[in-house]
This record gives structure tokens, C-alpha cells and sequence, in this order.
């Protein structure tokens, strides 16, 4: 299916009747690798799925966004199909959306249950390396950067980037790319607590991205939260150990 929000064409999922549901992937991801969860709920719950803005089929903002943009977007996106209670199951990036939508005051609508799977939200303590690391590249970026430098090795920079930027951020468009250094140098872990609806977290254990102490530190947070933690997964735990997970989500949405 697909609606216009903002000039911006978005493709979603509406299927099954009942209790709404509705999931918020993860970065550079899509609708797409929900379908074993929408499967599984669709038979008695009303699941709902957005590509986001820059994901899947729906077009990128026509500016880099942060995380409160994409909050107004899904806002927008939940107005526009007049849902006033319902569920959320996020993944990682998703995480960081539902943390900033749910603190927000004179809500149109009701969050009934909340599911975090290897959710974004924390932020990592850089070492001392890092820092370090990170304070000579933006140095030498400086550098390299000057005018005349620039005109000796046009593409230093853009290598310089290359061998320290993640795979998530080589592979976007420049528009995304800064759109990512917008959301992920937000610390939201003052906004966890505000969470008071029953929360499940599902986590791989080995996950790198979003790592099992994050989990811990959020089910402490909130104060109705329980782990379901995924021996020998990572990051898409909800992909490694279906059965599990899938298990769990029955459980938890009845």
C-alpha cells in the first residue's frame, strides 16, 4: 500500500483484524525482513509497517533529518490512518523513534504494549582510543580539506571516510549519510524510564551493534520490562532464532 505524508511517498503493510500492532525497523533495513513476524501476528492482531523515510520503497526526506523528524513523520503517518491505541515492535533505529514518540506530552493516541528487539537507544562510551582516533581523523580531515590540499588529492577525504565509516554509512547517500550522524549521536537513554506500558526486550546476546548490556541497562529503566535473550544471536536476533522469539511475541500479545 502507499500514502503521501509530506509531499513523501510511503509504502506500508496493513493486514489482519484486531488490536493494532504496528513495527518500526531498524536502519538500512525495510518492511521486508518483518515478514515472518507479520505472518505470525496478522491472524489475530491488525499489523501495520512502514518503510521509513530514506527505506525499502519509501523516498528519502528532502533533507537530512534527526530523530525528532522521524517522529513527526510517524506521527503524521499514525494520525493519517486515525489509530488511538495501539502496540509497538521496534528494532534497533526503530528503537530511538518510539523512545522520543512515546516522551512526547498531548498525544493523540495510547501505546498499549511496547516490544524492544536489539534496540538503539544508549549511547556507547567511547575509550580513550576512539577518542583519540576520532580527534586525528577529524584533524587530518581538516587539513586535507584546505584548498590546496583539496587540489592535490581531490579524493583523500572521501577515503578517509571510506576506511572509518561503518558499512551502513559508506553505502548511503549523502542525504542519509548525514542523516545518520544526526541520529546516532543522540544519547535518549534519559528518555527510557518514561516507558510505562509493558515492555518485552528480545536481544542476541552477541549482538556488537546494540550490545546485551543495553538491554540490561533498559529493563532496569523501565519499570514494567522483561529479557528474553537469544543465546548466539546478534543484531537481527528476530531473523537468527524465529522460533524463539516468535515464541515470545505470542506470548506477550496473547
Amino acid at each position: 500500500m502507499v500514502t503521501k505524508i509530506d509531499n513523501i511517498s510511503v509504502n506500508y503493510i496493513d493486514e489482519g483484524e484486531g488490536d493494532v500492532i504496528l513495527l518500526l525497523h531498524g536502519w538500512g533495513s525495510n518492511i521486508t525482513l518483518f515478514d515472518g513476524i507479520i505472518k505470525l501476528l496478522s491472524p489475530n492482531h491488525r499489523v501495520i509497517a512502514l518503510d521509513m523515510p530514506g527505506f525499502g520503497k519509501t523516498t528519502e526526506p528532502p533533507q537530512p533529518w534527526c530523530v525528532d523528524d522521524y517522529v513527526d513523520f510517524v506521527v503524521k503517518f499514525i494520525d493519517s490512518l486515525e489509530l488511538k491505541e495501539f502496540s509497538v515492535l521496534v528494532h534497533s533505529f526503530g528503537g530511538r523513534v518510539l523512545f522520543k514518540m512515546n516522551a512526547r506530552e498531548n498525544l493523540s493516541y495510547h501505546i498499549r504494549k511496547v516490544v524492544l528487539v536489539d534496540s538503539a537507544g544508549i549511547m556507547p562510551k567511547k575509550t580513550l582510543k576512539q577518542k583519540a582516533s576520532l580527534r586525528m581523523y577529524k584533524i587530518a580531515r581538516t587539513i586535507m580539506s584546505t584548498k590546496v590540499l583539496h587540489f592535490l588529492y581531490p579524493d583523500a577525504v572521501d577515503d578517509m571516510r571510506r576506511k572509518r565509516g561503518s558499512a551502513d554509512y559508506n553505502s548511503a547517500t549523502p542525504t542519509m549519510r548525514a542523516t545518520l550522524v544526526k541520529v546516532v549521536n543522540e544519547d535518549l537513554e534519559p528518555l527510557i524510564s518514561k516507558v510505562k506500558c509493558p515492555t518485552l526486550l528480545v536481544w542476541g546476546d552477541l549482538d556488537t551493534a546494540t550490545p546485551i548490556g543495553d538491554a540490561r541497562g533498559m529493563e532496569e529503566l523501565i519499570e514494567d520490562a522483561g529479557l528474553v535473550v537469544c543465546e548466539g544471536a546478534g543484531h537481527y536476533s528476530f531473523l537468527e532464532q524465529p522460533a524463539k522469539v516468535h515464541g515470545a511475541l505470542k506470548a506477550f500479545f496473547g
